[in-house]
């Protein structure tokens, strides 16, 4: 060696140009197109440990959307599965990248929601020596996984990918992970002759017959359609089922909108009847906090689940049905017999779903100064298309939208699901407008929640992704604040700041926005962020005196 010459320490593999093999990053979107064709988007943040995998997704011009944290490029893909039922895809650098998705990965779990996670590794061959970011990622993120793997061969590759997408895309659907060592995605290998996999569909077993004879003698039925029926695109078979046995539909998760919000067989706002059902049939849902943990009085219960470990062993039912949800949905209302004795029920569900929501009106066209939440959705709602795609990230705040906003087709409200992990607004607002580029697309936020992800709006902005975000600013944490002082008489840690200029911290980033502090300025505003055509938010203060109204026991 020549004095004064340097030698680049790093390992030469990364960046070999080899035309007649293909190095890890391609070999792995290129595994991914044999089963999704369409796919075409990947989130990311970038990291020197996943660079292979930007080259590749530039190579096929591919949508890099690249954000500024990770649990917002996780909740961009599993954004884009719930807007798409689609397997959604993130790649994350190593150490902290991975480790700051975990949540997002968590939610999806709990939502089995399908998406796909590739990590960065620490080189393989120095593996325990201390290189940047060295961890084992594999063990955290197991519990939360469909399936999480490390490749440790280039060749392996394409296999581990197909494989962790077959596990992601089975029933019950959820989040793998494939974890890649810089020297293996860096390294290159032949593209290996493999065979295209498909999901693994469940068998079905139960006692379809029982399930059908409950459902055709009851007579004051409901059925509780879930997350798990929307991504088995079970739309129509619920629409066939409830129209032929005559059975009242509620929704539960991403189970809104699978029968439109005005159909005469949808109800929502008649839940209280639930307690004199005499059958509860829950669909592609589990028997969580949700649903009372399954624990209605008086009724007796069939499950329809997509996969054995769906079962809800805490909670006793008549009937439990493993299988495909579309499948066992037509199989029954091919052996159920409709009941004239339900249109007495249904009158009665009608009645009560008229009447709550003719009450709900005096609080949607409310006129007090501060603004009550609920008009907010008064003013969004007589704005919002059929066909709108509503994204509620916050507590009290978005538990109005839960509550007030109609859904009229699947997959058009987005919100968090069961495990509750504030941040997720921006990254689904993010994949909504790139799934639905031609709808409106509205992120509701609570104030306390707009800070987990906030710094988001700048990828909306670069990427030109207009959104319409919609900010219950009560400068409180509500959902603890409330329930804190009912159990002690006093709170600690529960207070923000309502006078935060939300709104300019948008436009600071690029985007656009105002505050709003009176009724009257509400629907002028949201007129405004629609036309805008620019990430627009409307930071309206509402009333920190005014607390949601709750009944689900959480625990």
């Amino acid at each position: 060696m020549s004095p004064g010459k340097l030698v680049d320490p790093r390992p030469s593999l990364v960046f070999v140009t080899d035309t007649a093999t293909h190095h890890g990053g391609q070999l792995a979107l290129e595994a991914l197109l044999r089963v999704e064709p369409g796919l075409d988007t990947l989130f990311t943040l970038s990291g020197g440990h996943i660079f292979p995998l930007l080259d590749a997704a530039h190579a096929l011009g591919w949508r890099i959307i690249d954000v500024r944290h990770e649990q917002t490029a996780v909740f961009a893909a599993e954004g884009m599965a719930k807007a798409t039922r689609s397997p959604g895809l993130a790649a994350l650098t190593a150490g902290p990248g991975v480790t700051n998705g975990v949540s997002a990965l968590t939610g999806a779990f709990l939502n089995g929601s399908p998406l796909l996670v590739l990590a960065g590794r620490a080189p393989q061959h120095r593996w325990g020596a201390g290189s940047l970011q060295e961890l084992d990622h594999v063990p955290i993120v197991r519990s939360v996984c469909k399936r999480a793997v490390t490749a440790t061969d280039t060749a392996a590759i394409p296999a581990e990918v197909l494989e962790a997408w077959r596990a992601s895309t089975s029933p019950h659907r959820g989040p793998s992970f494939v974890d890649l060592p810089l020297d293996v995605l860096g390294g290159h290998a032949e593209t290996p002759d493999l065979t295209a996999l498909k999901p693994e569909a469940p068998v079905t077993s139960g006692d379809l017959d029982l399930a059908a004879s409950l459902l055709s003698r009851a007579e004051r039925p409901v059925l509780v359609a879930g997350s798990d029926l929307y991504f088995a695109h079970g739309e129509q078979a619920l629409l066939e089922l409830a129209e032929t046995s005559r059975l009242p539909v509620f929704a539960n998760g991403l189970g809104r909108g699978l029968l439109a919000a005005d159909h005469e067989l949808a109800f929502s706002r008649a839940r209280p009847l639930w307690k004199q059902a005499d059958l509860v049939v829950v669909v592609g849902a589990p028997l969580d906090f949700r649903l009372g943990f399954g624990r209605f009085e008086g009724a007796e219960i069939v499950h329809v689940v997509d996969s054995p470990e769906r079962r809800a062993a805490h909670a006793e039912t008549a009937c439990t049905i493993v299988g495909d949800l579309r499948v066992v949905l037509e199989q029954l209302a091919a052996r159920t017999e409709p009941a004239s004795m339900k249109e007495e029920w249904l009158a009665r569900l009608r009645e009560t779903e008229r009447a709550r929501r003719e009450a709900e009106r005096v609080e949607l066209e409310s006129d007090t100064d501060p603004i009550h939440p609920a008009r907010v959705y008064g003013e969004l709602g007589r704005r919002l298309e059929r066909d709108a795609v509503v994204i509620g990230d916050g507590g009290d705040f978005v538990s109005y939208a839960g509550r007030l906003v109609d859904s009229y087709q699947p997959g058009c409200f987005l919100e968090p699901g069961p495990y509750g992990c504030l941040g997720s607004g921006l990254g689904y607002s993010i994949a909504a407008r790139l799934a639905h580029p031609d709808r409106q697309v509205v992120a509701c936020f609570g104030d306390g929640a707009f800070g987990f992800s906030a710094m988001d709006v700048d990828t909306l902005v670069r990427h030109r992704l207009p959104v319409v975000m919609v900010l219950g600013n009560n400068g409180i944490w509500g959902l603890e604040k409330h329930p804190m002082r009912f159990f002690y008489g006093y709170d600690v840690a529960a207070d923000l700041r309502q006078e935060t200029r939300y709104d300019e911290i948008v436009a600071a980033l690029g985007g656009a926005g105002e505050t709003v502090s009176s009724p009257s300025e509400l629907g002028p505003a949201l007129d405004r962020a629609f036309d805008s055509g620019v990430p627009y938010l409307v930071n309206v203060l509402t009333d920190p005196a005014v607390s949601y109204p709750r009944t689900a026991n959480l625990a």
